[in-house]
């Protein structure tokens, strides 16, 4: 199962409430309005009349810089300034450090239907905040089938065929003490040039065992069997083994797989009856762990082998 790539909206309402803001005015559109950029905007260039490139999508943050500015003016002036921003349909503007709003300001937001919110925190920690919340709320996104796990502090995707055993190797990784971060379905967002995954809320902490059926994680093993969301380090693949197929036995092939244009290191596990999968995986995590840290055993084998025929050559 995969969907289509996301690039959402989250509600207003949903940020007021998430970051506990003072509604001094609520607009019009207060109820239905929608944020669906990542960045906000401090509006001291559009005070003075200044809209070339202005995306009124943004969220509008005012501190102390902008209210300096706006007491140099006189009151007509500052109606003014906030009738032409309060003509765009922005979706709310936000006084920071609790300063106290401006007359003009709640007279035009009154007139043109705009939302005034308030919070206590400085212009640049609340700013730092909200962009930091929306790259991860507004984020692309993708749902893949799948099982993941953190192994180490690995966060190892297992794909495969439905049937295959990826659930019953993430029961035995969590008995060997990794958590659970999803099984079936695995919601992905790209934050920067990371993959982070978690479950779908209606599906978090359960896994299905065929013939068991649907167990909660979280009540058989505990809080530390499971884990919400993790960024995702490793792709490991599961296939039927096949006789004829030939399989890297060395590690030199190194495969990759693209989820969001994010470029994840992908190995292939070959299933046969016998094979112990869990610590197949677990291995695979801590070899692609120490590769982070510029260790990698097949290069290392190789360089062995070179300077072996090296010598070889010389003694002949």
């Amino acid at each position: 199962m995969v969907r289509d790539e996301v690039k959402g909206t989250i509600k207003l309402k949903r940020l007021v409430k998430h970051f506990n803001l003072k509604i001094l005015h609520a607009g019009k559109d207060y109820d239905t309005a929608e944020i669906g950029i990542k960045d906000v905007n401090r509006p001291g260039l559009q005070f003075v009349g200044f809209f070339d490139y202005f995306d009124p999508r943004r969220l509008q943050v005012i501190g102390m810089a902008e209210t300096k500015l706006l007491e140099g003016m006189d009151s007509a002036k500052r109606a003014d300034s906030f009738a032409n921003l309060f003509d765009y349909d922005i979706p709310a503007l936000v006084i920071s450090r609790d300063l106290e709003c401006f007359p003009e300001c709640m007279e035009m937001a009154e007139k043109y239907g705009r939302t005034l919110l308030a919070t206590p925190d400085t212009t640049v920690v609340f700013t730092s905040k909200v962009i930091d919340y929306l790259n991860h709320e507004l984020a692309a996104t993708v749902t893949r089938h799948g099982v993941l796990l953190d192994i180490y502090g690995e966060g190892v995707l297992i794909i495969g065929e439905s049937g295959i055993g990826k659930s019953e190797t993430a029961i035995e990784l969590v008995k060997r003490g990794h958590r659970l971060v999803a099984d079936d379905a695995v919601d992905i967002r790209r934050v920067s040039n990371q993959l982070i995954g978690k479950a779908p809320e209606l599906i978090r902490h359960y896994i299905e065992l065929r013939g068991i059926g649907l167990i909660d994680l979280q009540q058989l093993f505990g809080m530390g069997a499971v884990k919400l969301e993790s960024q995702i380090d490793l792709v490991v693949e599961m296939e039927p083994w096949q006789q004829d197929k030939f399989y890297d036995r060395f590690g030199l092939d190194e495969k990759s797989m693209n989820i969001l244009g994010v470029e994840l290191p992908q190995v292939t596990i070959p299933v046969q009856p016998g094979r112990n999968l869990a610590v197949i995986v677990e291995v695979a995590a801590m070899n692609n762990r120490h590769k982070k840290y510029g260790f990698n055993s097949a290069e290392k084998m190789a360089e062995r082998l070179a300077q072996l025929n090296e010598k070889q050559d010389e003694d002949e």
